[in-house]
């Protein structure tokens, strides 16, 4: 029976390295698919890895229908097994019910993956939606690490070295810069996202540039940026 899964975890879990696998593994047993990615760090139309592996997909805007692109692609007779979609965080609720209803209806598989929460503690609208009607919600094994050392659970939004839990909700990291500064992502530890203690912080509190003190247990908090 097909299902609808959610592949979730923090940043640097190997999301979207799991996604190119997965793809691989079923087109090498002879299934077909069709690979979707919003907002890639890599460009529109890619989904891409942090470890440099990618491979071309279609992009999910904002006025995609998934249900119309499948019958669309089924109509003028291709074949389509499964459906891989990459940063789903990034997703409509509606969006998310049309892959729903692709399961339910054309018995396709579709497995999904991305972040659960933004750099505020909040649900992406996408996320949500997803572990409210995914039959599975699988939460990636690979841990990724604050810079501690400890497992790491929040991402965090640093524009300019320094850590910020306002503004926007969707800001595409490693590739925007301009009027809105340098923005990058960090994941942390629950301890040090509440302390808002990035690792640029935390360099800067041990008054090395260079070495990070994995025992810092007290010190100021950097200020907030809006």
């Amino acid at each position: 029976m097909a299902e609808l899964v959610f592949f979730s975890g923090t940043m640097d879990c190997g999301k979207s390295t799991l996604a190119l696998q997965m793809d691989h593994n079923h087109r090498a047993r002879g299934r077909s698919g069709l690979i979707f990615s919003k907002l890639d760090r890599a460009g529109d139309s890619v989904l891409s890895s942090r470890l440099g592996l990618s491979v071309g997909a279609i992009e999910v805007d904002d006025e995609l229908d998934f249900w119309e692109v499948v019958v669309e692609h089924a109509t003028a007779g291709g074949r389509i097994d499964y459906l891989i979609a990459d940063e789903a965080q990034f997703y409509s609720p509606p969006q998310v019910e049309q892959l729903a209803r692709i399961v339910d209806e054309m018995g396709i598989d579709v497995f999904t993956f991305g972040i659960t929460a933004d750099f505020r503690t909040e649900l992406f609208p996408g996320s949500r939606r997803l572990i409210e009607l995914a039959d599975r919600v699988q939460v990636l094994q690979v841990e990724a690490l604050c810079w501690c050392g400890s497992k790491a659970t929040h991402n965090a939004r640093v524009v300019d070295g320094v850590m910020v839990v306002e503004g926007e909700q969707v800001v595409v990291g490693d590739v925007t810069g301009g009027e809105a500064g340098v923005v990058e992502y960090e994941v942390l530890c629950r301890r040090h996202y509440m302390r808002r203690m990035n690792s640029a912080a935390a360099r800067a509190a041990a008054g090395s540039p260079e070495t990070l003190p994995f025992d810092l247990d007290v010190c100021a908090l950097p200020p907030v940026r809006p």
